[in-house]
């Protein structure tokens, strides 16, 4: 039985480490690139963002998908420790629940068997950059070869390139970065609104606690491979949706 969460953790996750942003220290804030009157109230580098899934347009960086709806993707930055990102796997799929994982290109090349490891668990996945890097502080042809490095990876991999990037090194990047992964063939980036910065190992409890205190319809929540206190808090988190009527399911299901 997952511990329960006490009302002082909830209240304190979100006053402090729930409002960080990016997957990195020292990650692109959430308005990178842009200026405030562009940055809309959306929040996003490419203006106010038309509703989101079930049909409606999607924003060229989704931050959600629609609050009217029960569900929610859980999506993991696909670096780290092999048997870290596979225990994490197998805890999601205890639960049913499918998951998105934007891999690193890097990380690909190095454990090429966790591609078809994430794919045959039922869960998605996707682009988060060769290197990562600090994209949106690239030149076009940096951040080009980024982009379309992990892509070829992907697709030598599992013969497709996925449907979602994500940017590395902030929640939503440039322009210009946006107009390249457009143009490598990702309509839409995928950003989120859920950041428990897990990457930062706080501990299970905090990072479970995060994500309860965030998460509602719709929400897109990032984690990350290669934390064994993610992988702690995983089955916590799952309970905790649960209770709620909330579903863990991949992006393109969300958004469908």
């Amino acid at each position: 039985m997952s511990k329960p969460i006490s009302r002082r953790d909830l209240l304190q996750v979100t006053a402090s480490g729930a409002l960080l942003a990016g997957c990195a220290p020292g990650g692109r804030s959430s308005t990178a690139g842009t200026s405030p009157a562009a940055a809309g109230e959306s929040g996003t580098a490419t203006g106010p963002a038309p509703a989101q899934g079930a049909g409606r347009a999607l924003p060229d960086q989704v931050e959600h998908g629609p609050r009217d709806r029960p569900m929610v993707a859980l999506t993991f930055h696909g670096q780290g420790e092999p048997a870290l990102a596979t225990a994490l796997l197998t805890e999601a799929e205890k639960a049913g629940a499918r998951l998105t994982v934007l891999a690193v290109g890097s990380w690909l090349d190095a454990y090429p068997q966790l591609a078809r490891r994430v794919l045959d668990g039922g869960h998605e996945l996707g682009n988060h950059t060769q290197n990562h890097g600090d994209i949106g502080a690239m030149d076009a042809a940096q951040a080009t070869a980024e982009i379309t490095g992990c892509a070829e990876r992907l697709r030598k991999l599992t013969g497709s390139q996925g449907r979602w990037f994500r940017p590395s090194q902030g929640r939503l990047t440039t322009p210009l970065v946006v107009r390249l992964a457009q143009q490598a063939g990702y309509p839409h980036l995928l950003s989120y609104d859920v950041d428990p910065v897990d990457y930062t190992d706080p501990g299970p409890d905090r990072v479970r606690a995060a994500v309860a205190a965030q998460a509602r319809n719709g929400s897109v929540v990032s984690l990350h491979f290669g934390h064994s206190g993610t992988v702690s808090a995983l089955p916590g988190i799952l309970d905790d949706l649960h209770r709620r009527g909330l579903r863990a399911v991949t992006t393109t299901e969300l958004l469908s």
